[in-house]
């Protein structure tokens, strides 16, 4: 008989265990798309939801079945998947502003497009299942920032800079509201002025994050200083029954982990702690648990408050 040559390895360590976590998201995405199909009759409901799942589904098992060097390619194939079919299909061609002022103006309006529901289920109901997920596997910003070389960042800058975020969520909220009642222009769905607006509030925002990237020497710079999505994410991510789990007892402290999280986290902090990763800023992106060398970290369910920060801080200077 002959045997089919696989185009990759499976993981030595390899359980069937590590394909509870990526069976149970795209469950969780295909009974939502089942269930909204149902109630909605839309066809799209079903393909929608069903499609991000099984992307979903497909990167977090490729993590979990590739050797520690191929596990990122998961990642990047789910970021690629997802990315590319919110930002093509259903931004361009579906002719959707699924940015946050999509959000406020379908608020505004009365219409529940596919701006609001995005963010109920990406951003808000999703994150109490699986934090901040969406920001590690889905972000089609995030697609391309990844792209970029600082990977490794200085750490974060001192001081509440993390605060402009909410003055950006209050400055998308305003902008919505003069364009509807001083300039008295409803943008709804399916119209011209939603898709120039999500194009240029797009390019905007790849223009600011790339830039912010190369002048602080860190992808991921956009996201943690500027992303208004980042605001409902920690909020409901502090209560995510998904987070990087920890065990003390196989950690010898040599940092690796904190040296490659693109978010700055002091993961050893929570090591010593004996407690999970309960930062808010955590992605899931499981680059830490690729580093680590002693398998001290892990994908994880249970049920604890996070939002204890611990953060590397860049020294000036």
């Amino acid at each position: 008989m002959t045997r089919v040559a696989l185009p990759f390895k499976i993981d030595k360590q390899f359980s069937w265990k590590k394909l509870l976590v990526p069976a149970l998201t795209a469950g969780a995405f295909w009974t939502l798309a089942i269930v909204s199909f149902v109630l909605s009759g839309q066809a799209f409901a079903l393909i929608n939801f069903g499609y991000l799942g099984t992307a979903l589904g497909l990167g977090l098992g490729l993590y979990a079945i590739l050797p520690k060097p191929q596990k990122p390619v998961g990642r990047r194939i789910s970021l690629l998947l997802i990315g590319l079919y919110l930002f093509g299909f259903v931004g361009l061609l579906g002719r959707e502003n699924i940015q946050m002022e999509g959000v406020w103006w379908s608020l505004i309006n009365g219409t529940y497009y596919a701006a609001v529901w995005h963010y109920l289920v990406a951003k808000i109901v999703g994150p109490l299942l699986f934090g901040r997920l969406w920001c590690g596997w889905a972000c089609w910003s995030v697609m391309v920032f990844d792209l970029l070389p600082y990977k490794r960042s200085a750490g974060r800058l001192p001081g509440r800079w993390d605060w402009l975020r909410y003055g950006h969520v209050a400055l998308s909220l305003a902008v919505a509201l003069v364009v509807w009642r001083l300039l008295g222009i409803q943008i709804g769905t399916n119209s011209g002025a939603a898709i120039s607006w999500f194009l240029a509030g797009n390019g905007l925002y790849y223009a600011v994050g790339i830039g912010l990237a190369v002048f602080l020497k860190d992808n991921r710079a956009f996201c943690k200083y500027l992303c208004p999505v980042a605001v409902p994410l920690k909020l409901a991510s502090r209560f995510s029954l998904l987070k990087i789990g920890t065990i003390a007892a196989n950690c010898n402290n040599c940092g690796a982990c904190e040296k490659v999280c693109p978010m700055d986290i002091q993961i050893t902090d929570y090591v010593q702690a004996h407690q999970r990763v309960l930062s808010t800023e955590c992605t899931l992106c499981q680059t830490c648990v690729t580093a680590c060398a002693k398998d001290a970290l892990k994908l994880s369910t249970g049920f604890d408050v996070g939002g204890k920060e611990s953060l590397r801080l860049r020294v000036e200077g």
